[in-house]
């Protein structure tokens, strides 16, 4: 909420900066910015559900290999105890014949005597049902614990699959990202320790321009200096198509004292990363789509502002570039 209420502001001030640009040029100028903060914070969005359904993916599959456990050892059990009910069946069945046995060699007896063994038969015969019918049931429980152990294999596997999927594709992000760290750094190297520096935070490659090698205190209007590093940066962007880019702008929190249409640092902050765009759109290999501009005033320090030097810190524009997540997105669509 609070960087929509900033990006209003921004748009707000920049309202009246531009009130001597024609109505038409503002008009597409304020619909471009409006739709370079949507993609930004889509971009954002994106990779922070990247991270949440990774973590998901992984809880879901811990959750299904429990299950796959806990019904692998009722199957089990229920194994075991097929086992020995055939067991018992077995021994009924041959005590069936010994009581027959006997009652052959007994005919001849009497009537009680057989029909004590009579009814024994009956009551081994009565078992032997049911421990026929108790048999069945197992046979049948065990085929529906077969189709479950199954089903679960074959979601563990489809989860797995897919984890591995959103895994590589993170891989080869990560892959990108530092390819194009290493390509940025080389083309622009001659201007290491004078006021650039180049770094890679959350999947993002952050190339960060201090006040010294851009402007001039106070202005908005690039060096020629801090111009060949931006041309020179274009030039590694125009071959990297795939990469979003955005420009910031920030500043220290001394109040801007200047002249003209300028009336703060948000103004300031919003002017000089403007400035960025309009020289890397020089470059006709750089689509301006892919490029966003927000101007982010005092509210970003990266250093304290009670010191000279943590204020030069302060004083920068940073050029954020971030691989596309066509992608990512897809697997996580179809999770």
């Amino acid at each position: 909420m609070k960087r929509n209420r900033q990006f209003l502001i921004v748009i707000a001030v920049s309202g009246v900066l531009l009130s001597c640009v024609p109505a038409r040029q503002y008009q597409n100028l304020e619909a471009r910015a409006n739709e370079n903060h949507e993609k930004y914070e889509k971009l954002k969005d994106a990779n922070r559900l990247l991270t949440e359904s990774n973590t998901e993916l992984e809880g879901r599959l811990e959750v299904l290999e429990d299950k796959y456990k806990q019904a692998d050892e009722e199957y089990q059990e229920s194994s075991e105890r097929l086992l020995k009910s055939k067991e018992q069946l077995k021994r009924c069945e041959e005590n069936q014949e010994n009581l027959l046995g006997q009652l052959a060699k007994q005919q001849k007896g009497s009537a009680r005597e057989t029909k004590a063994l009579l009814d024994q038969i009956h009551k081994t015969q009565d078992d032997l049902n049911l421990r026929e019918d108790e048999l069945v049931r197992l046979e049948q429980d065990m085929k529906r614990r077969m189709k479950k152990l199954e089903a679960l294999q074959d979601e563990i596997g489809q989860r797995d699959k897919r984890l591995r999927e959103l895994e590589r594709a993170l891989s080869r992000k990560d892959e990108a990202v530092m390819a194009l760290k290493s390509k940025v750094m080389k083309a622009l190297t001659g201007f290491d320790n004078k006021g650039l520096s180049i770094s890679n935070r959350n999947g993002k490659v952050y190339v960060s321009m201090d006040e010294k090698l851009l402007f001039k205190s106070g202005s908005y209007t690039v060096d020629v200096r801090g111009a060949q590093a931006l041309n020179q940066l274009a030039e590694v962007l125009s071959q990297n198509k795939d990469i979003n880019i955005v420009i910031e702008g920030h500043t220290d929190n001394v109040p801007y004292k200047g002249s003209g249409a300028l009336k703060d640092n948000w103004d300031l902050s919003v002017k000089r990363a403007t400035s960025i765009v309009r020289i890397l759109s020089l470059n006709k290999g750089i689509d301006p789509q892919r490029m966003t501009v927000a101007g982010r005033s005092k509210y970003l320090p990266i250093g304290t502002n009670a010191t000279a030097e943590g204020r030069s810190k302060n004083r920068r524009t940073e050029i954020i570039l971030t691989p596309k997540l066509d992608e990512l997105f897809k697997i996580l669509g179809q999770s």
